[in-house]
């Protein structure tokens, strides 16, 4: 009984060690568009350059985080998921530190990419453990505490650089990420990947994805089901001022604030979705649900003629809550494959995500180009949600499922392996 207490409680500090990991990362992967305009006066970057440079140095953050998803998906299947969460919080804290004594654009460039490559795999190596570590009906729960305590980091973020020195910002980040490195001596590697790390399988590798059609089609399937996401937080709310004057704002709509309101709605989606969840007992249908809602929220913000701040901080929060499927987007990802390229699959689609902001904006762009603003604006969410409900609809129900095999080469095989069923 005693035994069964204590490791109930490792995996419980396990849950909240991965979802304060996932808290830092958020912070400091938002804190650079909060920055953005008090940094860059500080290191002379002068008005008209303002939004070429940081498009430049968001890209490099970017180019990061696609580069890091591979590299750490790879190393958690290799050499373990722990090994990720250390090295992936040491590189980024130790960049945020650094980013906050640069002194021109290149340098500071060349930082948010290192950090992005840091960033990258936090999320997945976190959601990944405690999906191993947790039993098949609890799990859900776990990784709903490592998604909604994670997603307030946005709002520290925009705290912390309201109240002080952009420098101070990312000092801060840093110095939370260290006194976290503290708090992770003592967690343990998952079993399930203790067992699978002892055999002879191939682990962490891409081409298990490339020779099986049907894994490399549930692979991509994972992916474009969070297409709708970024398109809303990356360039409806990113572009707020813009898409304002279109419907008619009286006053300039601040970027900054809808991106703290829409974090604050994807915090609290994130709880919801995971407790929707765990009583419909299905993945699928949550996400059926909120890929509804964020058609509807993004429709009732392109048609709000003359809108008001207020009336874009509550549509900011409706929008916000629509998306909040993210840990349960990742998690799905996660039980959708096995043991051996779990972490790769579970670190890669989530930046992969991230990553197709850049031929979403492409897309938009030229829809703009075509129509104007607005219009592109529908025509997008439309297009982005058909693709992702496709996507879905060919994805098979993971809630509940065994997550104790490993991919073959030709076919699964199943691996017994005993965890703490909590």
């Amino acid at each position: 009984m005693q035994t069964s207490v204590t490791s109930k409680s490792r995996v419980y500090i396990l849950v909240l060690v991965a979802a304060l990991g996932y808290f830092v990362d958020i912070y400091d992967l938002v804190l650079f568009s909060v920055v953005r305009i008090k940094s860059f006066t500080d290191i002379g970057v002068s008005a008209e350059d303002m939004r070429i440079q940081g498009e430049y140095v968001l890209n490099m953050q970017m180019a990061g985080l696609l580069l890091g998803g591979i590299i750490w998906g790879i190393i958690g299947d290799k050499f373990g998921r722990i090994k990720v969460l250390f090295g992936s919080i040491f590189l980024y804290s130790a960049a945020n530190i650094v980013n906050a004594m640069v002194t021109d654009i290149h340098s500071y460039a060349i930082i948010r990419f290192i950090a992005g490559i840091g960033l990258a795999g936090e999320l997945g190596a976190g959601v990944t453990l405690v999906s191993e570590t947790m039993s098949n009906e609890k799990r859900g729960y776990g990784t709903m505490i490592v998604g909604g305590v994670g997603l307030l980091g946005a709002i520290a973020a925009a705290t912390v650089a309201k109240n002080f020195s952009w420098q101070t910002s990312y000092f801060v980040g840093g110095i939370m990420g260290f006194v976290l490195l503290f708090l992770r001596i003592g967690t343990f590697e998952s079993g399930m990947y203790n067992k699978v790390a002892q055999s002879e399988v191939t682990k962490g590798s891409f081409a298990l994805l490339f020779k099986d059609r049907k894994r490399l089609s549930k692979y991509l399937y994972c992916i474009l089901i969070g297409l709708p996401l970024w398109y809303i937080v990356g360039i409806l709310v990113t572009q707020s001022p813009e898409i304002g004057k279109a419907l008619g704002a009286k006053e300039t709509l601040s970027a900054g604030t809808g991106i703290m309101f829409t974090y604050m709605g994807i915090a609290a989606g994130d709880i919801f979705a995971g407790l929707f969840a765990q009583l419909t007992k299905s993945r699928r249908l949550t996400m059926l649900v909120f890929q509804i809602l964020s058609l509807i929220s993004v429709t009732a913000y392109l048609s709000a003629q003359e809108i008001t701040e207020d009336q874009f901080i509550w549509l900011c929060l409706f929008m916000g809550f629509s998306v909040g499927y993210w840990a349960t987007f990742v998690t799905i990802a996660s039980e959708q494959f096995g043991t051996n390229i779990r972490a790769l699959v579970t670190t890669t689609v989530p930046n992969f995500i991230r990553g197709s902001l850049i031929p979403i904006t492409f897309l938009f762009e030229f829809f703009v180009k075509g129509f104007e603003i607005i219009t592109a604006g529908y025509i997008m969410i439309f297009l982005l949600t058909a693709i992702s409900l496709f996507a879905l609809s060919r994805l098979k129900e993971s809630f509940n499922k065994d997550l104790n095999y490993v991919e073959e080469e030709t076919e699964n095989q199943y691996i017994v392996q005993n965890r703490p069923e909590i």
